[in-house]
């Protein structure tokens, strides 16, 4: 008898045991039916294609950012995203309105002088991703540098307004920031479109002839640049190009003799101190330019408007372009223009007294020397 409940006993609990863990069983089941499918993340690299035709993998999200030439630290800033610059240059520390923006850039490392990059100083600041000008990636010495230290890079070429627009996209791209420049060449194609609706019916012949100094007096630009096709762009007739022009260490120059037989009507130059140099200089004072008060200086608000690595260039077609043909342009009130601009691109909202400052080029840059 007691053997008998024994096994009843035990038939009993073996029963509890098998209900237990079926129930078990299917708790466990049910948990893993309520959970979403596993979704796989988001690729944490992305391939860009550079300038120059390089294609180059990146972080999909650079947090940390070397702009070893000024034209990209400028983008960050029209980007938004100028606080991610870990690395700078000289120039970008000189741009007192850029410096205003993002304050730390005056404090960042400058670790390329005179087109070489101090690697070790590089390393230090922990970049993921460096914007580099063209003249490092044709510098072997300097590719090499930067594919065995493992910092990924990136080449920004532009030498007229197309190729210009075009960087933007793939810097924009590279920071995740595609629509801001789609909506920054729209503005520029905008611009364009605007000024030659104005100077389309100008005869060769009546187009103002201009002599465009950069930095130096006596420097000037050669076809195939930005300012040389943005000058073209506001109607004016520039008297170095296809000219006889002196090359040193990269940079083209116009002789004093050359320029007097040219007697430009207008000269635009981008710092206001090689103005007062012109205008005060007796070898100068023959130029009808200079009699007659017409030597200016560029506008200059985060860089110098129409520099090589300007991204003011669509306001200096503009600028030049009133400035020449003041008439056909009386429509445009370039204050209005450059508040919208600063707005629109760089989240800047200037009061009436900056907006003078930029157009005049007064107090907006530190000089290099």
């Amino acid at each position: 008898m007691k053997t008998q409940r024994k096994n009843i006993s035990l038939i009993i609990i073996l029963n509890l045991l098998l209900a237990l863990s079926g129930l078990t069983a299917g708790c466990s089941n049910e948990h893993k039916a309520d959970q979403p499918a596993k979704v796989s993340e988001p690729s944490k690299t992305i391939t860009i294609t550079d300038c120059i035709g390089r294609n180059v993998t990146i972080p999909a999200h650079p947090q940390r950012i070397a702009c070893l030439c000024p034209e990209s630290g400028h983008a960050l800033a029209l980007f938004g995203q100028g606080d991610k610059i870990v690395a700078g240059v000289g120039g970008m520390q000189r741009d007192l309105l850029l410096v205003e923006m993002y304050p730390h850039i005056k404090k960042v490392p400058v670790p390329k002088n005179s087109g070489v990059i101090n690697i070790e100083e590089l390393a230090k600041c922990e970049p993921d991703i460096a914007f580099v000008k063209s003249d490092t990636a044709h510098n072997q010495a300097e590719v090499d540098k930067m594919n065995k230290s493992g910092i990924p890079f990136l080449v920004i070429e532009f030498n007229n307004m197309k190729e210009q627009q075009a960087a933007m996209t793939m810097i924009a791209k590279a920071l995740g920031t595609a629509n801001q420049a789609q909506k920054y060449n729209q503005y520029y194609q905008r611009c364009l479109e605007r000024v030659e609706e104005k100077i389309a019916a100008i005869p060769e012949k009546d187009r103002i002839r201009v002599y465009h100094s950069v930095n130096e007096a006596t420097r000037t630009v050669t076809r195939g640049t930005l300012p040389a096709d943005w000058i073209q762009a506001a109607g004016a007739k520039n008297v170095a190009l296809d000219q006889e022009l002196k090359l040193f260490e990269g940079k083209y120059y116009a002789s004093l003799e050359q320029i007097l037989l040219w007697d430009p009507e207008y000269i635009l130059v981008n710092d206001p101190n090689v103005v007062e140099y012109i205008m005060n200089h007796e070898h100068w004072r023959s130029l009808q330019a200079v009699k007659s008060m017409r030597v200016l200086a560029l506008p200059n608000g985060i860089s110098r408007w129409g520099h090589f690595s300007s991204l003011e260039t669509p306001l200096a077609v503009i600028w030049t372009a009133q400035t020449l043909y003041p008439d056909k342009f009386t429509d445009i009130d370039m204050v209005v223009e450059t508040k919208y601009f600063y707005k629109e691109f760089f989240r800047l909202d200037l009061n009436d007294a900056t907006v003078q400052k930029i157009l005049s080029s007064e107090g907006m840059r530190v000089s290099k020397n």
